[in-house]
């Protein structure tokens, strides 16, 4: 037996450089388990999820320190070459 699945119309949106929504296919995306607050600790989960295919990263800023960390999260991604984007 063969299933077609329809695709219900969308809005699309960019995430960085990764579109969701509309035509774009269905993407990848993980989230880390680390203390965010913790930058090596999550930046290396982040490319560990990146290296095995997760387009889109999830992180949890659940304090203001975590929210502060963010930026230097991405900040050291960037300057390892990963473009990954971090929600």
């Amino acid at each position: 037996m063969v299933f077609a699945i329809k695709r219900r119309p969308t809005s699309q949106v960019m995430v960085g450089n990764i579109g969701i929504g509309s035509d774009y296919p269905i993407r990848v995306q993980s989230m880390t388990n680390t203390n965010t607050e913790d930058v090596d600790a999550t930046v290396s989960q982040i490319i560990e999820l990146a290296d095995a295919g997760s387009e889109i990263v999830r992180v949890t800023v659940n304090t203001e320190l975590a929210a502060k960390a963010v930026p230097f999260i991405v900040e050291k991604l960037d300057t390892l070459g990963y473009t990954t984007p971090v929600v």
